[in-house]
């Protein structure tokens, strides 16, 4: 019995080992010497014959017995006579291949047995963009659009054609199989039937408005609601209005992308807005309240007396609606003063006398002051 083959040690197993550690190792090795998944190994071939060969045996209860008691050499002189078979089926005594080779085949297909129902594919899902304004974002509005795509054929109700009877082709499974004869068995793959498109149902009259198909190219009006608060490139879901799907599947969704407008005169940050207002010299002295664009209206500013160029007034909640919950943003108007470029021969005496009432001396006096102080 020198060619006697240890099935064991091909798997890297225990002779004592259980069926779900002889599928795990098998798995292990399935994926690892596969031929399509090692192309640049030129022992995976064979090492995968190998490693088929022993988990065919011992993954069936009855052969595992006989090899047990005769080994490989031994099942076929023995008594057993039945030995491996050129390739094995969906499963031997509840060791399913078909799983196995779903894992990293994505369900294409196996070795012998049944290849997985891929079943009616659901629609595709389509995108639409939408330019908004930013008032628009801070009221919400809902919008109608036109948009073409597949829709549902209204004369045959998606179905394709009349006078229902079960698909010849696929005899009502909705898949059609091939297979072929590899030197590790028979591989099996399964696609949609090109009769009946994975509905299993064809029909004596063919919809001569979709030809069969069960959807048309046609305009269709849509409701968009767009809540208040939205941001720009936020996406928004419409469930069931994308490309319909197979006879049987669930249509796509539509997704509408929304995008906001640059504003003239608002910046947005978040919920926040910001704004520029200019006001005059004497306002800035003096202070004063002032009237001032909100999103959506008008609300009166407070000018602090004293109020220098530049300066960032908070105006608490006139700000952007929250998406997720109530309440709103703050608004913040940055203070301009305009310097005005001509003035009369009486604004001019007003200014000099305003200036002579100081008593204490000017910014830039000041400023200069201050630099010889810290040189000597």
């Amino acid at each position: 019995m020198a060619d006697n083959k240890d099935y064991y040690k091909t798997l890297g197993v225990e002779k004592g080992a259980s069926k779900e550690e002889i599928k795990k190792a098998y798995k292990k090795l399935a994926k690892k010497y596969h031929p399509d998944l090692n192309k640049d190994n030129p022992e995976a071939e064979q090492k995968f014959k190998e490693i088929n060969e022993a988990a065919s045996i011992l993954g069936d209860d009855k052969k595992r017995q006989q090899y047990d008691q005769f080994g490989s050499e031994g099942m076929k002189y023995g008594g057993a006579n039945q030995g491996f078979g050129g390739g094995f089926g969906s499963g031997f005594d509840g060791f399913d291949f078909n799983d196995i080779f779903d894992s990293f085949f994505g369900g294409g297909g196996g070795f012998g047995g049944r290849g997985r129902s891929r079943g009616p594919q659901p629609g595709a899902d389509l995108r639409y963009d939408i330019e908004i304004t930013l008032e628009e974002a801070a009221e919400g509005l809902e919008k109608k659009v036109k948009m073409r795509k597949n829709v549902t054929c209204d004369d045959c109700q998606g179905h394709g054609g009349t006078d229902v009877s079960t698909c010849s082709l696929c005899h009502g499974r909705g898949q059609v199989s091939r297979q072929q004869r590899t030197p590790f068995g028979i591989f099996q793959t399964q696609s949609t039937c090109p009769q009946c498109h994975g509905s299993g149902e064809s029909y004596k009259h063919e919809c001569k408005t979709c030809h069969g198909s069960g959807h048309v190219m046609a305009e269709k009006t849509i409701k968009i609601t767009i809540p208040a608060g939205i941001e720009s490139s936020t996406r928004l879901r419409i469930s069931g209005e994308g490309e319909p799907g197979e006879p049987g599947a669930r249509p796509g969704d539509l997704y509408v992308f929304v995008h906001i407008k640059a504003h003239d005169v608002f910046e947005r940050d978040g919920d926040d807005l910001y704004l520029e207002v200019p006001i005059s010299y004497s306002q800035a002295v003096i202070g004063d309240s002032i009237e001032v664009p909100t999103i959506l209206s008008k609300a009166k500013l407070k000018i602090p007396s004293g109020t220098q160029p530049g300066t960032l007034l908070r105006m608490k909640g006139e700000g952007m609606p929250h998406l997720r919950h109530s309440g709103h943003g703050d608004q913040y108007v940055k203070i301009q003063v305009e310097v005005p470029t001509t003035i009369t021969k009486k604004q001019k005496e007003q200014l000099e006398a305003f200036e002579k009432g100081f008593k204490d001396k000017k910014p830039h006096q000041r400023f200069f002051d201050n630099i010889r102080k810290a040189f000597k």
